[in-house]
């Protein structure tokens, strides 16, 4: 993607670098590394010198056209613990330009919004999955019955929200929202759409 937007091969891998220090950091703690990385996704890795010696700001998420970015969902994503043995598999992963940004953990009508909260909270345990999590920004638990409930890395349980749409928003996203949503209501569907 950086390539795509006109990036040098030099910036790409410099940028890389300083991205690769943070996400795989193992000597600070998951709060401390996912705030490193959201200085880094915000504002984007500054004072980098180009070729010519220019000092440039590469930005990771193309802020200003959304359409630059480059968007995937995947499904059942399999990431090794930290023993080098097992694995925990979230059961949806959002990336925006190859980074894990959002993580889903979605549970059949029967089973608590609660638990896919505290399977969440336990994959950011350091013998879990913690530094799979260094990029994530947003967390979500849902099932059909109770919606749709997100935080961010290290949020109680107590203090995950509810997913609301503005019903009276008008906008063309909201617009586009409303279609997709169709006539029959799903509290689940509703807030992941």
């Amino acid at each position: 993607n950086l390539e795509k937007r006109g990036y040098s091969s030099q910036l790409i891998n410099l940028t890389l670098n300083e991205v690769r220090n943070v996400a795989y950091n193992q000597t600070s703690g998951l709060y401390q590394n996912n705030k490193a990385f959201y200085s880094l996704l915000r504002y984007g890795a500054q004072g980098l010198k180009d070729e010519n010696k220019d000092r440039v700001t590469v930005h990771l998420i193309d802020w200003e056209n959304i359409d630059n970015n480059d968007f995937a969902v995947a499904q059942e994503v399999r990431v090794l613990c930290f023993d080098n043995k097992s694995h925990k598999r979230p059961d949806v992963v959002i990336y925006v330009n190859g980074i894990a940004l959002g993580v889903f953990e979605l549970k059949r009508s029967s089973v608590s919004i609660g638990e896919g909260i505290r399977q969440n909270l336990t994959n950011q345990k350091d013998e879990n999955i913690a530094r799979f999590f260094n990029t994530v920004q947003f967390i979500f638990a849902g099932n059909e019955a109770e919606g749709l409930k997100y935080g961010t890395i290290c949020t109680a349980e107590k203090y995950y929200l509810q997913w609301k749409e503005d019903c009276n928003a008008s906008d063309t996203l909201s617009r586009k929202i409303k279609e997709l949503q169709g006539e029959e209501s799903n509290r689940l569907k509703d807030g992941i759409i």
